[in-house]
């Protein structure tokens, strides 16, 4: 059977093109009597319905599950519920199949509910050298009381290494101070780094007709240890999609439960000595 675009290639050629059914079978090489058929009768090929079976396709858990998925598609990409929060979800409904059942669902969802706001885009590229930073934000305990921790991460997409220290805020002063501990956790600058519209760095978003302005401050900065500076376009996380999967890697992984801290350095020691467990394949939350 015929692809449905060399069916229409062969109607477009009768229909449009006035070709005979001869020129048709040579200029497509294929046989006369398959041309005939699909150039003068209404012939289409009949779409198989494989009806799918499973407790998520032919009992209610399936309907509940979709609704959930198309909720949190208006909410934030960082504030969707995980695969394993939805089906916690349905367990604590009665659900009674497997986490790897529903995995499976959800991206046979996925796969055919496309998501229009992120459709268009080409594949981006990140060589060696180019990293991505962005904040986090975190809790810890620190003298019996829960804080605010604004992690900053960087990441390395083409090595898929990744740096973070925890700080107390995200203005100028704690950027900058950052990207200086993440270098030295890194042991050199990167060629290049990527960021979003970060307030600290940024004093005029990206337009269509202009490009972002950074501040005086993060200029001097940039110039003094030498690496370029890419801006992501507004509302585009995907453009920097590796350091985000950090922060959330970091936040479920080492702040999974909220680590008691004495100091700042004390958190980012025992944070960077966490980091580096886990390329040697020893994860484990902070204690």
């Amino acid at each position: 059977m015929l692809a449905m675009s060399d069916i229409y290639c062969i109607k477009h050629l009768r229909n449009n093109k006035g070709l005979s059914i001869t020129k048709i079978e040579k200029t497509l090489g294929i046989n006369w009597r398959t041309a005939k058929k699909y150039a003068d009768q209404d012939h289409l090929p009949k779409k198989k319905n494989n009806k799918k079976k499973g407790m998520l396709y032919e009992e209610k858990w399936g309907e509940i599950i979709s609704d959930w998925l198309a909720e949190d598609r208006n909410l934030k990409r960082k504030l969707r519920r995980t695969k394993k929060q939805l089906f916690l979800g349905l367990k604590e409904l009665g659900f009674k199949g497997s986490y790897r059942t529903v995995c499976y669902f959800i991206s046979d969802w996925m796969n055919t509910h496309h998501d229009e706001s992120i459709s268009g885009y080409e594949r981006l590229e990140h060589p060696p050298g180019e990293a991505h930073v962005d904040f986090g934000f975190m809790e810890a305990v620190h003298d019996g009381e829960l804080i605010d921790i604004h992690a900053l991460v960087m990441s390395f997409p083409f090595s898929n290494a990744a740096f973070a220290v925890p700080l107390p805020a995200e203005n100028q002063e704690c950027l900058l101070y950052g990207l200086k501990q993440l270098f030295k956790q890194a042991g050199g600058v990167p060629e290049s780094i990527r960021i979003d519209n970060l307030t600290p760095a940024v004093k005029k978003t990206r337009t269509k007709l202009e490009e972002a302005q950074l501040t005086d401050e993060f200029l001097q900065f940039q110039s003094h240890y030498g690496f370029d500076v890419q801006i992501c376009n507004p509302r585009c996380g995907h453009e920097k999609g590796h350091v985000e999967n950090k922060v959330g890697y970091i936040r479920y992984n080492f702040f999974s439960t909220a680590p008691i801290m004495e100091s700042f350095d004390d958190l980012a020691t025992k944070l960077a000595l966490q980091l580096l467990a886990v390329k040697v394949g020893r994860k484990q939350d902070l204690p």
